[in-house]
């Protein structure tokens, strides 16, 4: 199969992190997407929820889409969440099926200054989602993608032999940190997240 793999705090997980899970598991031809809460994110995120409520809160706001799917692999691991580390237990998980490391292009442009970039990019290949503020074509600022390459296309080759497929998604610039905000203000978060992981928040009383 063709697996997506979609990493992040989700602190909370809000429709913006859906319908991009959405969009690059169709436009990239992807069996399924796996949500991997983050346990220890190697910088330290204010006001971060524990890890149980943001490993709940996402498996109930994927809990209605068949192909969509959560792993605990990280919130497992007492070391910092490592993505090269997570990379290389999917590979042992998953050892005939072809991966995706889903990401921001964002997220893409900053790989440099994440922990043994060099092995990422030679691990996995990689789906390149749009995001706010930046354009697709910024792709070619990395210094992982070929130096041959000028135009924008299907998927672009990286230095490591590994390729990368650019993605537009929907554009619905939500952010974990304005709902946060939002809710410190005792405002409503309704219709930025699912009505189920509103009601768990309220519930649990997290990030007053």
């Amino acid at each position: 199969m063709r697996l997506g793999i979609l990493g992040g705090t989700f602190n909370p997980i809000h429709f913006g992190h859906l319908r991009a899970a959405e969009d690059a598991r169709e436009k990239g031809n992807l069996d399924k997407v796996i949500f991997i809460p983050a346990g220890n994110p190697p910088i330290k995120i204010s006001d971060l929820s524990d890890a149980s409520h943001r490993y709940e809160m996402t498996r109930i706001a994927i809990s209605s889409n068949k192909n969509f799917e959560i792993s605990d692999i990280e919130i497992q691991q007492k070391e910092k969440s490592y993505a090269i580390n997570t990379i290389k237990i999917l590979r042992k998980i998953y050892p005939n099926d072809e991966l995706f490391f889903i990401l921001g292009i964002d997220a893409f442009l900053d790989l440099p200054n994440w922990w043994q970039p060099e092995r990422i990019v030679e691990e996995i290949d990689f789906i390149i989602v749009s995001r706010p503020g930046y354009e697709l074509s910024e792709i070619f600022k990395s210094p992982y993608v070929k130096k041959d390459t000028k135009t924008l296309s299907d998927f672009l080759i990286l230095n490591s032999g590994r390729k990368v497929f650019p993605i537009q998604i929907t554009q619905m610039g939500i952010s974990s940190t304005e709902i946060r905000n939002i809710i410190k203000k005792g405002m409503s978060i309704k219709y930025l997240l699912p009505e189920s992981v509103e009601h768990y928040i309220y519930k649990n009383n997290l990030f007053k």
